[in-house]
């Protein structure tokens, strides 16, 4: 990994989230890769927000730059889907493997293993976090990656790329789970 993750550059993470990227973030970074962990603090509920993120069968759901998927087989690890990219990005396919998938720990992991894009060598980590947020039920969403860096780029290109990918997908998370969230709208649990 990168000095975003294991050394904390100017303070990013708090001890909590440091903890659970700790505990499911682990990424082995190569010479020629590079690796990040970006955190989103949504008002919904963990079961509300992981029935989106757990459906890699339909990253659409909330993936806004997803136009279409397509899985074979059954929903299970090593499964495989195809997934059609809308215009506007350097890519129209990708094939991604499902690589994990826990109910009980709220954690998605995938590998992109094809695609006519420029991201080689590809996998992230989404984990889901319960947690309060202004005396509603919360969730701590933290989603990590590690990538090769294509030839004439840097690293800091390639992570900046994809972080903006991942703020994009992160913030759309937050917009659809939100909007669920209010039409399920739930009591606020006392504070102690």
């Amino acid at each position: 990994m990168n000095g975003d993750i294991n050394g904390n550059r100017n303070g990013r993470f708090s001890g909590l989230e440091l903890e659970y990227i700790r505990r499911h973030h682990r990424h082995e970074a190569g010479e020629n890769q590079c690796s990040s962990a970006l955190v989103k603090h949504i008002r919904a509920p963990v079961h509300l927000v992981w029935s989106l993120v757990r459906r890699f069968d339909q990253p659409q759901k909330y993936k806004p730059f997803v136009s279409r998927c397509v899985v074979r087989g059954n929903l299970e690890i090593g499964s495989l889907r195809e997934v059609d990219v809308k215009s506007g990005l350097p890519a129209t396919t990708s094939t991604e493997r499902l690589e994990l998938l826990d109910d009980n720990e709220h954690v998605l992991s995938i590998r992109i293993i094809g695609g006519d894009h420029r991201l080689r060598n590809y996998s992230s980590i989404i984990s889901l976090h319960p947690e309060i947020i202004d005396g509603r039920p919360g969730t701590m969403v933290i989603e990590s990656f590690v990538v090769d860096v294509p030839e004439g780029n840097t690293r800091d290109e390639t992570c900046y790329f994809v972080e903006a990918l991942i703020k994009c997908n992160l913030k759309s998370l937050a917009d659809v789970s939100e909007g669920q969230a209010v039409q399920d709208r739930t009591e606020p649990i006392d504070r102690m």
